[in-house]
């Protein structure tokens, strides 16, 4: 800076400036049992200005216009509630992209990135076993219990840029859990590679409908449980998303009986699930005396995660 630069003048100490507020708004949320109230500050104060996080840290003694602050009280209140941030701002990251999601739809978490992961391997190994011997027909993927759709466009959008030819299927039994997976499938570029079905599991789609993988994330939290949860997801999630009925296995063990009448040939059956459900699963499957190669994978926790399962013949 010059000698002769002139410093910026200090806001009125009662005045509430974007430090001021941050300040405030950290302590009140810890206060209020949030595990990151600093950044949950920072991400509502973002989105009360209309800004990117970054530019508050270039503007820490400007204040805050009357309308700002009318936002950010009404979303701190909604926050101290705890109404989870996703909802607050409309969207949440998820495998490096943005999602639009609301009150119809589970906001997307790190422990399902892993059912995507080996939903992806699956296909660029089966991608590559099919060009060599020289087979153009699209791989066909399933998402049963799509909601926002992270898991099929998350993948897509793989396949979209490693120009891998497969044709993704998603279905769910809400229609306004289906409408913003529509709106995030043209978001990203892949509402050309993803047909939308609603319905109640595999009883939305045709009846000769034939897979090479069929993933899922199901409702599989027990029914009594719900309410012990988090209260960021007890009192705000989808409940129709949650609910695993009486012991958490009510939809998992339609998904086990119905799944194999749905799988081409030497198919993949890819399900999350919690890392309590995993030896139970193992068994039911076991059971249904309809699938091989039976293993779980562990998530980036090294909690087991997604059931992994190949369909027998």
């Amino acid at each position: 800076m010059s000698a002769d630069a002139t410093p910026p003048t200090p806001a009125p100490a009662n005045e509430w400036t974007i430090r001021k507020v941050l300040e405030w708004t950290t302590a009140h949320l810890k206060k209020h049992g949030s595990d990151t109230p600093r950044l949950d500050a920072e991400i509502l104060l973002a989105q009360a200005r209309g800004c990117q996080r970054i530019q508050l840290y270039t503007a820490y003694d400007q204040p805050l216009t009357d309308a700002v602050r009318a936002t950010m009280r009404e979303l701190v209140q909604r926050r101290a509630g705890a109404e989870p941030v996703a909802y607050l701002v409309g969207h949440r990251e998820f495998f490096s992209l943005d999602f639009k999601v609301t009150r119809d739809v589970l906001i997307p978490r790190p422990d399902t990135e892993t059912l995507v992961i080996e939903l992806t391997e699956e296909i660029k190994q089966l991608s590559a076993v099919r060009q060599e011997a020289g087979n153009i027909a699209p791989i066909r993927v399933l998402d049963l219990c799509t909601g926002s759709g992270c898991i099929a466009i998350a993948a897509a959008k793989q396949c979209l840029n490693q120009k891998l030819n497969v044709k993704f299927t998603a279905t769910d039994i809400s229609p306004a859990a289906l409408a913003i997976a529509t709106e995030n499938a043209q978001k990203h570029g892949v509402e050309e590679l993803i047909e939308f079905y609603q319905g109640d599991l595999l009883e939305a789609l045709p009846a000769d409908s034939q897979f090479e993988i069929l993933a899922s994330n199901p409702p599989y939290i027990p029914s009594a449980e719900i309410d012990t949860l988090d209260p960021e997801v007890a009192k705000h999630e989808p409940r129709l998303a949650l609910d695993g009925g009486p012991t958490g296995f009510s939809v998992i063990d339609r998904l086990v009986t119905s799944a194999p009448d749905f799988a081409a040939p030497d198919a993949l059956f890819l399900m999350e699930l919690s890392p309590e459900q995993a030896d139970t699963a193992c068994q039911r499957l076991v059971t249904a005396a309809r699938y091989n190669d039976i293993t779980v994978r562990k998530d980036l926790a090294g909690r087991p995660r997604v059931l992994r399962a190949r369909f027998e013949p």
